[in-house]
């Protein structure tokens, strides 16, 4: 009986070939990873920042205090902290230095270092008015990061609306001190801007996403005509407004046109100005890349810059939203962060 077998020829040309293509795919896979790796990380932080943030408002221990240091003391009860460094100590409690790339979404990456040693009050975090200076932070989960308290913090213990975001001003590292200590990877931010350009899309700058807290009626009213809002919402934290706040105006916030021309690098197809558009596929890990954490249905929003005037009454503002397979513009409730999943970009260019 003949028996048939490979020869030697043939078992070496199998194995160079699977080992040219592990060599082409095993890196864009660990990359996938570590990217999923990282904005899983940062969901679950931010969530448990959240949760103690709303405990501090339930309990009325999130406002009143005179520094950054203080507050972070507090936090420390809620969400636990190992150490607290003070301003001149940052480079103790967090990295050096760390990489800023601006990611263009037609082009190659642009990437710059920061002296993080330099962040040494909340303007440095792009939030001039608030006056108070910066704290180093260790979480026991072994997150870094760099505080920065607003000492006109408002809290209100009667909703459950309320986050508490717009109290802090945050760069934290789910790494810690480990690599890359890179923006939009293991490097993210809460209400907070380093550099003006996170990416570009047609050679228009944005600030890299960031998490924004709301104004109260009141603190609408008062800015309202130096933002450009038409009309504040009737009751409430209005999280729309603390986008536009946040961007300095309006006329700094991403038009209905910018975001369709977002969504077409995103999604790499025609994308509707009016319409939703069904059956796209969501580029997933280049969402995660330009700083976009979907959430846990793969689902994100961005605030857009029409404020929805038929609406406000309702307590709706207007965004696009970004789904697995469609993307559209829309609506949403004035009084919703969508457990963090709902981003401000600001146009820096």
């Amino acid at each position: 009986m003949t028996k048939k077998a490979f020869t030697l020829a043939e078992v070496l040309i199998t194995l160079a070939i699977i080992g040219v293509v592990a060599a082409m795919t095993i890196p864009t896979l660990i990359t996938n990873y570590q990217d999923k790796t990282w904005s899983t990380s940062a969901q679950v932080f931010e969530r448990k920042l959240e949760e103690g943030l709303k405990t501090m408002n339930t309990q009325q221990s999130l406002a009143g205090y005179r520094n950054t240091a203080d507050f972070a003391a507090e936090l420390a009860k809620h969400f636990k902290i190992t150490r607290i460094c003070n301003s001149n100590e940052i480079a103790s409690c967090f990295n050096d230095k760390i990489n800023w790339e601006v990611l263009d979404v037609k082009k190659n990456t642009e990437s710059e270092a920061i002296d993080m040693t330099t962040i040494k009050n909340a303007a440095d975090l792009g939030q001039e008015d608030w006056n108070s200076e910066t704290v180093g932070v260790q979480f026991a989960n072994g997150t870094t990061g760099i505080l920065a308290y607003n000492p006109d913090c408002k809290e209100n213990p009667y909703t459950n609306q309320f986050s508490g975001i717009s109290c802090i001003s945050l760069i934290y590292d789910t790494n810690g001190f480990k690599k890359p200590n890179t923006h939009n990877k293991d490097v993210r931010s809460i209400n907070a801007k380093l550099m003006d350009c996170g990416f570009k899309v047609d050679g228009t700058c944005f600030s890299a996403p960031f998490l924004t807290g709301g104004l109260s009626k009141t603190e609408c009213e008062e800015l309202k005509n130096d933002l450009s809002i038409k009309e504040c919402n009737a009751g409430g934290t209005d999280y729309w407004a603390g986008a536009v706040k946040a961007c300095g105006g309006m006329d700094k916030m991403p038009t209905p046109e910018d975001l369709r021309a977002l969504a077409e690098k995103l999604y790499s197809t025609s994308i509707s100005s009016e319409k939703t558009t069904y059956n796209v596929h969501l580029n997933t890990q280049l969402a995660i890349k330009l700083g976009f954490t979907p959430g846990s249905s793969g689902i994100f929003y961005i605030w857009r810059n029409d404020d929805g005037y038929e609406y406000h009454n309702k307590g709706w503002r207007p965004i696009r939203f970004f789904y697995p397979t469609n993307t559209g513009q829309g609506i949403i409730s004035a009084y919703s962060n969508q457990s963090g999943s709902l981003y401000t970009i600001c146009k820096t260019e």
